[in-house]
């Protein structure tokens, strides 16, 4: 009975703290849970903030009042009418006034003036110049979530350093738990960007110790590939659900529904978190490592870097303007400014899974050089539509490259600290994260401002000629030198034959020590 006892619950605990498959499923569901919060806001924000300030203030300054109908006045479809001035019967439509019976001519009306601008349909918002504005604060909204995100990022990288992952990865759920009930209950456009910015923090938390978290348990480069992959996925999944279920729990349940939702899920990623992880427990890691500074002078790690974040600015400038611009030029009803996303986070779903195992056999670097053309095409084609349906195509294909290039920079970030640095992930997956904020913070800010300036075509055109500009410097990617080679090649003090590690094949064994390269060598 008693060794029956031990495999009970406390055994399975244990077995589970032990697997690395339990700690992918961790960081998975917390990705997960992270990006469908990112993205439920998104069809939420505009036209909430349209309903709260531009209707109530128009409701609020001019009173409703009813004017009753004139008792003489017929609303006839036809009528005939005998002018004694002319002898002529006219038929006229609509109504007229006693005024005009009793005089017993029909009254020519001139024509009305043509109004400022052309009727709209029932479906179209009215106010475009509060909807212009809106373009910049919405957008610094969506952006301050990404700017406290880069700013903590650097202070987690080096706290995962000293205490582990596990604390962390805690601390940044209960965050985003704080942040998703805040968004529930704030009316208001300065409680909603601080929910926003509050959730910044818990994703920094949160992104930075996970992918750490899979670096250090998964040492193989092929292993490590597939489980970046799948962690991807739970993002991927997250950018799925989260603006389509947004956009319809609004429409049809309120605005507070799809956040206490989310909350719920939250708890439950809590409890998860307290069973496979050990929250109390800190773990430092048992070498130094590299520092930040160092990591921002290697320039392989800013080109890995600036494809992350050049790719995901497209969709993170969508992410604020589409929405509006579907309001004003498709008269799109609030259910679809949230479906508009739903091919890209579909195509990023199966982007990310099928890339995470090819990108490895036919190179990182090309797989990462293709995914920023095909964004930069994408994101051309996006103002040529004129429904929701002419999204479809142009949203697809930026998914589908978005997951392309995420899913071979996040290895690569990783092998090139094991190849060129010291074997420890928490700084380098920092500046990852800290290159995705990078790109949703310029990215909405930037995207507002530009929309009011010159307008939502040539935001796309410039963003798209900026990632087919940047796409061949994923090339230097292809077999990044070792980090003896790289004094030589970079002083230019000796010219050698060097020998290099390629990413298109995985390697035998992690982390790289000083004296693996001796080995290396013997075995030439």
């Amino acid at each position: 009975m008693s060794s029956a006892a031990g495999r009970g619950p406390w055994g399975w605990l244990t077995a589970g703290r032990a697997s690395r498959k339990l700690v992918l499923v961790v960081v998975f569901v917390a990705l997960l849970l992270d990006n469908m919060l990112l993205t439920v806001v998104v069809p939420i924000v505009p036209t909430f903030l349209y309903t709260i300030e531009y209707e109530g203030t128009n409701s609020s300054a001019v009173p409703a009042e009813t004017v009753p109908a004139p008792p003489a006045l017929k609303a006839l479809p036809f009528s005939s009418v005998f002018s004694y001035f002319d002898n002529t019967t006219m038929t006229v439509s609509g109504s007229m006034s006693n005024e005009e019976l009793v005089n017993g001519t029909e009254i020519s009306r001139p024509p009305q003036p043509p109004t400022s601008s052309t009727p709209l349909p029932s479906s179209c918002p009215e106010g475009k110049e509060f909807l212009t504005q809106e373009n910049v604060r919405v957008g610094l909204m969506f952006a301050s979530k990404a700017l406290v995100q880069l700013v903590v990022n650097p202070s987690v990288g080096l706290l995962t350093n000293r205490i582990g992952y596990h604390i962390p990865m805690f601390i940044g759920f209960t965050i985003m738990f704080l942040s998703t009930v805040m968004f529930a209950f704030s009316g208001t456009y300065t409680l909603l960007f601080i929910a926003r910015a509050l959730q910044g923090i818990g994703s920094s938390f949160s992104s930075v110790a996970g992918l750490g978290m899979l670096a250090s348990v998964y040492t193989d480069d092929f292993e490590r590939g597939n489980a970046m992959g799948i962690a991807l996925g739970g993002l991927a999944l997250g950018l799925l659900i989260g603006a389509p279920f947004g956009s319809v729990m609004y429409e049809f349940v309120g605005k507070s529904s799809p956040f206490l939702v989310l909350a719920f899920l939250a708890l439950l990623d809590g409890v998860l978190q307290l069973c496979i992880l050990q929250p109390s427990k800190i773990s430092p890691e048992s070498i130094k490592g590299t520092p930040v500074s160092t990591l921002l002078r290697d320039p392989y790690i800013l080109v890995a870097a600036g494809a992350l974040c050049f790719s995901n600015m497209g969709v993170a400038m969508l992410e604020p303007t589409l929405p509006i611009w579907m309001m004003q030029t498709m008269c799109s009803p609030k259910w679809q400014l949230g479906m508009a996303f739903l091919p890209a986070s579909i195509s990023y779903l199966i982007g990310t899974n099928l890339f995470g195992i090819l990108a490895n056999k036919m190179g990182r670097w090309l797989c990462s050089l293709i995914g920023m053309a095909v964004v930069g095409i994408s994101l051309l084609c996006v103002p040529l539509a004129k429904n929701i349906y002419g999204l479809i195509g142009p949203n697809g294909g930026l998914g589908f490259a978005i997951g392309m290039v995420d899913s071979s920079m996040m290895p690569i970030m990783g092998y090139l600290v094991d190849l060129r640095h010291t074997s420890v992930y928490g700084n380098v997956y920092a500046i990852a994260d800290v290159a995705l904020c990078m790109g949703f913070a310029v990215g909405p800010s930037m995207g507002g401002v530009i929309v009011q300036a010159i307008g939502f075509p040539w935001l796309m055109i410039i963003i798209g000629v900026i990632n087919i500009a940047y796409a061949p410097l994923c090339w230097y990617l292809r077999n990044p030198p070792a980090k003896e080679e790289k004094i030589a090649i970079l002083s230019q003090e000796c010219p050698m034959q060097t020998k290099s590690y390629t990413t298109q094949k995985p390697l035998r064994e992690f982390p790289l020590t000083d004296g693996s390269d001796v080995e290396a060598e013997d075995v030439e």
